[in-house]
């Protein structure tokens, strides 16, 4: 049949069960336990040992799956957070329920009570003595319900994805555990939790384009943040001395495999270190987060073992696009060299200053070979508006970026607090020919605040959507995001 021919057979199915007084979508049905829970306390209980407890539940699920046998049917149920059996009997349920089980579909939510036993062939099963219709599914699940095949069906509709794979529910229960770990490990160390403004009058704090909008009653455009920087640091300010937020972004640029407008992000800011302390502490964050996730020791990305032993590599960027990248050494400081270099190798270099084509050249020689977590370090100055000027070589800045897996996923370093040179700094950005690439202006409210005093501090942003394809090896960004955005039908 059709979907159309199944949608309407199933409507007259649930025309003809309320005609027959049948509440197809009851409000409550309390449960004893979860699926989950249950299969786990019997694991390895016998037949003999549920038959001598004679244990009753009311359990609740979606039905995935049917097999009739005359008088008898199995059917398997899921909640979400395991499956169990279930076993009808006409001679159990009478002839009048049975009839109406049997004419369940697949997708049908049911409350079920009865008690458990042990099949001949072992399987942990729940022996029907009554049932309630939940919910009646409408529309079928798909058809290869154990597993979706076609990637714009997962994405757009993915709590058919969550029904047909068990597989990405774990992905999503993984994402759980790692925002929790990463909270633990931060209150732990003396941080507190925050929240600042997603609609800002000004945007800034990252090199990106924002999204636009306008409050009616103020008559005033405003912009979806691009990154929460310059608020947290206004609280460093404040006296609020380590703060981190796990926010949402939004950023007006492309869609990728690695890149999506809307994404999560945890930005964290501790007074008094600098970028290496900072290091130190994302080294020690990431590795706790990912045991919590993957337990001890390295892990596979894509086919590829991950080292997570300590201490990860630190790198110069100088060094990497040199050692890692092969690009001339001599070509480094030599802008119209350089330029005509990465043309050749068809990197877009066009109207770059030389920090831009350092910025290109990591991200296309560098950042794929970086298997092993990395910390580039001592980024150029002009890509770097908020970061402290290495002493010892102005031309670069106190900043890295953490790599694995061939990911970039976080980025830190000595905050600027100088508001001198950070008006310099924005000023700059603001007239410079990667313009077009920055969109940075000139936050006076962040130079006010700056200018009242703000200690010597680190910051530090994870990518936590990207954290997320490394922990559940996940090839793509979208299979770490709920509801990633998509061009509508």
């Amino acid at each position: 049949m059709s979907e159309a021919e199944l949608f309407e057979a199933r409507r007259r199915k649930l025309e003809a069960l309320e005609a027959a007084g049948v509440e197809a979508f009851p409000r409550r049905f309390p449960v004893d336990a979860t699926l989950g829970a249950v299969t786990a306390r019997h694991h390895g209980q016998d037949a003999e040992g549920l038959e001598r407890a004679d244990e009753q539940l009311r359990l609740a699920g979606r039905i995935v799956g049917s097999r009739g046998h005359g008088k008898t049917s199995f059917s398997d149920l899921d909640d979400g957070s395991g499956k169990l059996q279930l076993y009808a009997r006409r001679d159990d349920l009478g002839d009048e329920a049975f009839e109406r089980w049997q004419e369940l579909d697949l997708g049908d939510f049911v409350g079920v009570e009865g008690r458990l036993i042990r099949t001949r062939a072992g399987e942990l099963t729940l022996a029907l003595e009554s049932f309630t219709l939940l919910a009646k599914a409408l529309r079928p699940l798909p058809e290869k319900w154990h597993g979706l095949k076609d990637t714009e069906t997962r994405y757009r509709q993915r709590y058919l994805d969550l029904v047909a794979g068990e597989g990405v529910r774990e992905v999503f229960r993984q994402r759980a555990a790692a925002l929790r770990a990463l909270r633990a490990h931060l209150d732990a160390s003396g941080f507190i939790e925050v929240e600042t403004p997603i609609m800002q009058p000004q945007y800034g704090g990252a090199l990106a384009r924002p999204f636009t909008t306008h409050h009616n009653a103020l008559d005033l455009d405003l912009f979806l943040r691009i990154a929460p920087e310059l608020y947290l640091k206004r609280l460093l300010v404040g006296g609020l001395a380590r703060v981190y937020e796990l926010n949402r972004n939004f950023r007006n640029e492309g869609i990728s495999t690695q890149h999506n407008p809307e994404f999560t992000m945890l930005e964290l800011y501790a007074a008094y270190w600098d970028y290496r302390q900072m290091m130190e502490f994302v080294e020690e964050l990431l590795t706790v987060t990912a045991e919590a996730v993957r337990g001890p020791g390295d892990l596979e990305y894509q086919g590829e073992a991950i080292s997570m032993q300590r201490p990860w590599r630190r790198l110069r960027f100088a060094d990497a696009l040199i050692d890692v990248g092969g690009i001339p050494e001599e070509l480094l400081f030599d802008a119209e060299g350089l330029r005509r270099w990465l043309i050749e190798r068809q990197v877009p270099a066009e109207g770059l200053s030389l920090g831009f084509m350092w910025d290109a050249a990591l991200g296309r020689f560098v950042q794929e070979r970086l298997a092993a977590p990395t910390f580039i370090t001592h980024f150029p100055r002009e890509v770097s508006p908020f970061a402290k000027v290495d002493p010892e070589d102005d031309r670069f800045v106190e900043r890295f970026e953490v790599y694995w897996g061939g990911l970039e996923t976080g980025n830190g370093y000595s905050e600027l607090n100088d508001p001198r040179e950070q008006r310099a700094r924005m000023e700059q950005m603001r007239e410079a020919r990667e313009a077009e690439l920055s969109e940075q202006r000139v936050d006076e409210d962040y130079l006010c605040a700056l200018e009242h005093g703000m200690p010597p501090a680190a910051g530090f942003g994870l990518g936590i959507d990207r954290l997320m394809m490394l922990l559940s090896n996940s090839p793509s960004i979208r299979d770490v995001i709920l509801f990633p955005l998509m061009r509508p039908r």
